[in-house]
């Protein structure tokens, strides 16, 4: 996974490298990506600088390298290079693991 990204999302979005776990039964059978649930969980790799509203800042609670679990048809997939992203607005992320 990589950590270095030159992409700074906007406002209270988000940037994360979402973590696919491989999915196995207890036999060894290995589940195929069209069977498998969507993954909900990530690694946060940039933070917006935050939204106004009323005119106060509110700057976003996560903070990079965190991991977080969020809304399952949450953001935007974007490709990088060879690498994945999910940029998501910080109310779809549902916690911090």
């Amino acid at each position: 996974m990589s950590s270095t990204v030159t992409i700074q999302p906007l406002a209270d979005r988000v940037v994360l490298e979402v973590i696919d776990e491989t999915q196995q039964t207890a036999g060894g059978i290995f589940i195929p990506d069209s069977a498998r649930e969507k993954p909900q969980s990530a690694k946060v790799i940039a933070v917006g600088p935050g939204r106004t509203e009323n005119g106060v800042l509110v700057v976003p609670t996560v903070q990079v390298g965190q991991t977080v679990l969020f809304t399952k048809y949450a953001g935007t997939d974007v490709k990088l290079g060879s690498q994945d992203y999910k940029i998501v607005s910080e109310k779809d992320i549902l916690a911090i693991v």
